[in-house]
């Protein structure tokens, strides 16, 4: 596994370690057994507000913006390649993640874990723009984060 992790806060420098262990669990979870590698940066709302309206075409910051290398009809090959599988760039915003642990009365933590979670589904293909999609991403994020202390 590779994990490419840009942060610019000091303080949070040790979530490389944590996400290292949640890409394990959640490749577990799904019973995946390729190498991945994965790019994951924190940065602030101005950044990905940049980022979400250049891409996205939304005028406002959000909390975390995934950009996967694969479609759908790549995917399955690239696993069963034996090769290790650039996944994508996952950006999390730290103003929000604040904002929204704040929010939601938990950790910092804890929300980065599920901001991370969230991304890396959304790298694995999973998606929540549809109901009967939602009904697969969400639970599965629940399972991975399930009975973790944060």
């Amino acid at each position: 596994m590779e994990l490419d992790f840009i942060s610019n806060v000091d303080a949070f420098n040790n979530y490389e370690e944590i996400y290292s262990y949640l890409i394990k669990k959640t490749f577990d979870v799904l019973n995946l057994s390729f190498e991945p590698v994965i790019s994951v940066s924190f940065i602030d709302n101005e950044e990905i507000h940049q980022i979400n309206k250049e891409y996205r075409q939304i005028d406002r910051p959000t909390d975390v913006i995934s950009f996967a290398f694969l479609d759908n009809e790549d995917r399955k090959k690239e696993y069963d390649s034996g090769l290790p599988v650039v996944l994508g760039d996952i950006y999390i915003s730290l103003e929000k993640a604040e904002e929204q642990a704040n929010e939601y009365g938990h950790s910092i933590k804890r929300e980065l874990c599920f901001l991370f979670v969230h991304g890396l589904l959304h790298l694995l293909g999973y998606d929540h723009m549809k109901k009967e999609d939602e009904d697969i991403m969400f639970p599965l994020q629940d399972r991975i984060l399930e009975g973790e202390t944060f």
